[in-house]
């Protein structure tokens, strides 16, 4: 009886150190080939809707398109809008009369004695 145990125990260990030496991708094939259902630790092989998507698109297309060219173009007029736009906001009092030294309003004037320091600028008026 002893023998069994022993020649089973065995027989066990072999299969256990042989499949222990297969790669990951040997392991993979085999318990796939096992039909096991896929599992959270093995989902199984899926599609990429993105590569597909690609895929379809580029069977789409039957010859030169200038759409790239045109979104190139609004996006240029866009940025161009906006520095326009930057332009006319900095030609307010607020930042080109040297007066106001960045603040909102001009600072007040007082007389020597009474003035303050300033944090946003660094200057005492």
């Amino acid at each position: 009886m002893t023998m069994k145990v022993l020649l089973s125990a065995l027989m066990l260990l072999i299969v256990c150190e042989s499949f222990a030496q297969l790669s990951r991708k040997e392991k993979k094939a085999a318990r796939q080939s096992s039909g096991t259902l896929p599992t959270t630790l093995d989902p199984g092989v899926k599609e990429n809707k993105a590569a597909v998507k690609r895929a379809r698109k580029k069977e789409k297309s039957d010859g030169i398109t200038y759409n790239s060219q045109k979104e190139f173009e609004d996006r240029m007029d866009a940025r161009a809008k906006t520095y326009r736009k930057n332009e006319k906001y900095l030609m307010t009092p607020q930042y080109a009369n040297p007066a106001y030294f960045g603040h909102k309003r001009p600072p007040k004037k007082r007389p020597a004695n009474k003035m303050k320091f300033c944090k946003e600028c660094g200057i005492r008026h």
